[in-house]
């Protein structure tokens, strides 16, 4: 098959993500005697400053790791929680029914620099100033502006330039959009990381690390957000002004925390998913229902396999909307979901035709409630009542935003996959003493209450971010993933299942035409759902969409290069390594050597 570019193959190490920039800066710490982990920490704080509309330090960090020492594999929690201001009453006093996507009420504990922070420092050997070396010259010096930050900056400059305007003085230098090609500088943010380093004093490394972790957590950069939220209301899309929740002492009840993964097994591979406070057990459940059919019959490319898969995906995502939630507050049946009598079950509704309902699963003892309305709030929001395209509403800064990925392998044979997001420059005006903005996940929260994923204060929002990781024979074989919100376990499930199935390697599945539905509720504002549509790369055959129009589903084509921003990296048995990027947006790319 053909592909965009070569799998790269290495020895050494090799390093996958959504900008170049984060794929070397990776890859120059591993040639500098640094190991996966710390490769990992300073590609991430990288795309922080190459890719702000995708991802922020105000953001989140799910992360997968492979300590090739001990042979194990653990979850890093980076999703922050909701403030303990944030109440189901609260927001019915503002006459709220869902959760802003945009401003300050929308806002958790940031959870990315305490998730990166904890991984360096249990993990990787360098120290905290020297993987934020590299980010910090990108936001004095800096960064390469890519032709959609460019864009993005300018749907929101009215938005910027009349009510955030703490944001203009950051993305509007000289008061205009930045160029596709200049340098976009960070002052504010440059200094808000030297300072970090400054105050990181300590006896040892360690130390260090945690007196950085004090410092953002305890210190100036949670005093900041405080000061800011409490001062300021901020125009949302709701169209009224709002004050934040999120308070100093929100951030000081918090640590990342580390977890075990959960584990799922399919034909001679182990996949790890982040537990049931993400999206990312859906992944396993898909699996779960499709360990019984035979895909590697079917053309990967044809409509029997979309269909099969898609309607897959339709099952495990009405579970998700069922069931998933943060389990310290909800009881999340995954060893059910999971296990294989419940799946002969659901695999039985897997039909010929297309399925327009939402269909959780019966657990005794448990009450499935879906919300399958959602769609017709478009209509009510942004007057489309066709059940298509994106909502009209720039006007009140609701422009979409995304997601990056990084994948790691070093010579040691340590890996980490991770899907760093949010704090997105559309997402919320930045605060002025620290040159960036808070993110928006909790509009992940509903506000009917009695739902595992209901707000309540201290929470984590069912979050969409999914890192995946796959061992096979029970060795460490793959890290891999994918932005794209409710896509991320669509695209990453049909990579995997192209690779397994039909021996693809990774930027063969990469480049392949991929698929998604959107089925079910949206994760967010405005919790739209489309049932029965599903969306084709037009490098489909005219064929292909029509035999599934036929089978029922409401297909349609986009670009010929529009689904999936995949990247992987994998180690093989002979001490190979592999690592692919997605060519979609110009941006990703693996290196390795």
């Amino acid at each position: 098959m053909f592909t965009t570019r070569p799998e790269i193959a290495g020895t050494f190490g090799v390093v996958a993500s959504t900008h170049w920039l984060a794929s070397q800066v990776g890859m120059a710490v591993l040639e500098r005697g640094g190991n996966a982990f710390d490769a990992a920490v300073a590609g991430a704080f990288t795309l922080h400053v190459a890719e702000p509309h995708l991802n922020g330090p105000g953001g989140d960090a799910p992360i997968i790791l492979h300590n090739a020492k001990t042979g194990t594999q653990h979850v890093i929690c980076g999703q922050g929680p909701s403030p303990q201001g944030a109440t189901l009453g609260a927001f019915a006093d503002l006459g709220l029914d869902l959760i802003p996507g945009t401003g300050l009420l929308p806002a958790v504990v940031p959870g990315a620099f305490d998730a990166w922070a904890l991984l360096l420092r249990d993990w990787g050997t360098w120290e905290l100033a020297d993987v934020l070396a590299y980010a910090i010259g990108y936001a004095r010096n800096g960064c390469h502006v890519v032709g959609r930050i460019s864009a993005m900056i300018e749907t929101m400059r009215p938005m910027f330039e009349r009510e955030w305007t703490s944001s203009a003085a950051v993305f509007l230098p000289n008061g205009k959009a930045p160029a596709p090609g200049s340098l976009l500088r960070r002052p504010a943010l440059a200094d808000t990381y030297e300072r970090v380093c400054r105050e990181a004093v300590g006896a040892n490394r360690e130390a260090r690390i945690d007196a950085a972790r004090d410092f953002w957590y305890r210190g100036f950069v949670a005093e900041s957000v405080d000061k800011f939220f409490r001062g300021n209301e901020i125009l949302d899309v709701s169209g009224r002004r709002h004050r934040g929740l999120l308070t100093a002492d929100d951030f000081a009840q918090w640590s990342a925390s580390v977890e075990e993964p959960l584990r799922y097994d399919y034909q001679g591979h182990t996949v790890l998913k982040c537990g049931v406070w993400s999206q990312g057990p859906v992944m396993l459940q898909q699996l779960a229902l499709l360990n019984g059919i035979d895909l590697g019959a079917m053309d990967p490319v044809g409509a029997e396999f979309v269909h099969t898969v898609a309607e897959a995906m339709k099952l495990a995502y009405a579970d998700r909307e069922a069931y998933y939630g943060d389990p310290k507050f909800a009881s999340v049946p995954i060893e059910t979901l999971l296990s294989d009598g419940y799946n002969a079950e659901r695999r039985a509704l897997i039909g010929k035709t297309a399925s327009m309902d939402l269909r959780p699963g019966a657990v005794p003892n448990y009450a499935a409630v879906v919300d399958h309305a959602a769609a017709e709030r478009i209509a009510l929001l942004t007057g489309d009542t066709s059940g298509s395209g994106e909502p009209t509403v720039s006007r009140l800064g609701a422009s979409s935003g995304d997601t990056c990925h990084i994948d790691v392998i070093d010579r040691f044979g340590n890996m980490v996959s991770a899907t760093p997001s949010a704090g997105w420059l559309q997402s919320s005006p930045c605060i002025p003493e620290l040159g960036f903005p808070m993110g928006s996940r909790g509009q992940m929260f509903w506000l009917r209450p009695g739902l595992p994923n209901s707000l309540a204060p201290g929470k984590r929002p069912r979050t969409t971010l999914s890192p995946s990781f796959a061992l096979k024979d029970g060795k460490a074989w793959m890290a891999f993933g994918t932005p794209g919100g409710e896509q991320q376990d669509q695209w990453s499930t049909i990579m995997f299942l192209r690779m397994v199935h039909h021996n693809m390697g990774i930027q063969e599945s990469i480049d392949a035409p991929s698929f998604h539905s959107e089925h079910w509720p949206s994760s967010f504002w405005p919790r739209v759902a489309r049932p029965g549509k599903l969306v084709l790369e037009g490098r489909f055959a005219d064929a292909v969409l029509a035999d599934l129009r036929a089978r029922g589903h409401l297909a349609d084509k986009g670009d010929d290069w529009s689904e999936g921003r995949l990247s992987g990296a994998r180690l093989e048995a002979d001490g190979q390594m592999f690592a692919g990027a997605n060519p979609r947006g110009m941006q990703g790319y693996a290196v390795g050597r």
